[in-house]
């Protein structure tokens, strides 16, 4: 389970060291990113911060959602268009994404061994690689115990 508020400190000193702004939109929409174990859509987190913000619109979302991912604090689940968040940002290599198909529970590994060689083999296609997405679906041991 990630630790939400180890996961807020950091990430308030990762922009305070970045010298970025974290407002309390987007503060909020992080929280609620973390308390949940699977992938939050846009428009989820827009009715969650409407009950608490009234003039909270999707470009406010989208805003937020955009410096959360450009920061790394936040991964878009691009099989799901959801976002999860990040549970050690100041890994700055490339990630992949283990997605439970049936609990939605997601958790992130850091192979740089398997980035390095998808970038060497671009590489040497002569390719340029501007984003990487690496998702596994599957079932998680919970789910498999449960379905037995």
């Amino acid at each position: 389970m990630l630790d939400t508020s180890a996961l807020m400190q950091q990430a308030e000193r990762q922009c305070q060291q970045r010298g970025v702004r974290f407002t309390p939109i987007r503060r909020r929409v992080l929280e609620m990113i973390a308390a949940n174990q699977g992938g939050l859509k846009a428009y989820d987190l827009l009715d969650q911060l409407a009950v608490e913000h009234a003039s909270a619109r999707p470009p406010t979302v989208y805003r937020a959602l955009d410096f959360l991912i450009e920061q790394g604090l936040v991964h878009r689940i691009e099989s799901l268009n959801a976002y999860v968040a990040c549970p050690c940002p100041e890994h700055a290599h490339g990630f992949q994404l283990l997605i439970c198909r049936h609990c939605g529970r997601v958790e992130e590994l850091h192979l740089d061994d398997v980035n390095a060689q998808l970038a060497q083999r671009a590489r040497d296609l002569g390719f340029r690689v501007e984003r990487q997405t690496i998702e596994l679906l599957g079932g998680c041991d919970t789910c498999k115990v449960e379905q037995r």
